[in-house]
């Protein structure tokens, strides 16, 4: 058997269904701790989303891990140290070890905030991959 696995987390419009966390007193509503799912070593992601003008309500910092947020629908802000962003969809934020983060759907969205946020750590990643390679000869599955 092949090292991969597969679920569904939905569409972005149901993700405000969901309710987790990484522990029940950091759950809430509007966010899914996909890699809670699946058996990830090396990186974790959440689903989320905040209606109009909900907020975070808190600070957090990691010192180890480096987090990418992806911005799929809807407008607001993150607060990064002494800065504030404004996100929309299309918007990528990478927000390195060591810096504080907190986040809100401005208050005329004209709908939910929804991103995914993509967690890694351990060793840096060079420039260009170098542990892959291809298979020109392997043919398409379809």
């Amino acid at each position: 058997m092949s090292d991969y696995q597969v679920t569904r987390i939905g569409a972005p419009e149901r993700w405000r269904e969901f309710h987790g966390g990484f522990d029940e007193a950091r759950s809430r509503d509007g966010r899914r701790v996909v890699d809670h799912e699946l058996t990830m070593q090396y990186i974790g992601m959440t689903a989320n989303a905040l209606v109009p003008g909900e907020e975070a309500g808190y600070w957090h910092v990691h010192e180890k891990i480096e987090e990418l947020y992806v911005f799929l629908a809807g407008a607001g802000q993150m607060g990064l140290d002494d800065d504030v962003v404004d996100v929309e969809a299309g918007t990528v934020v990478r927000v390195g070890p060591g810096v504080w983060r907190t986040w809100r759907a401005l208050p005329d969205s004209a709908g939910e905030l929804r991103w995914l946020c993509i967690r890694a750590g351990g060793e840096q990643l060079p420039h260009m991959p170098d542990d892959g390679r291809r298979g020109p000869d392997r043919p398409m599955p379809w």
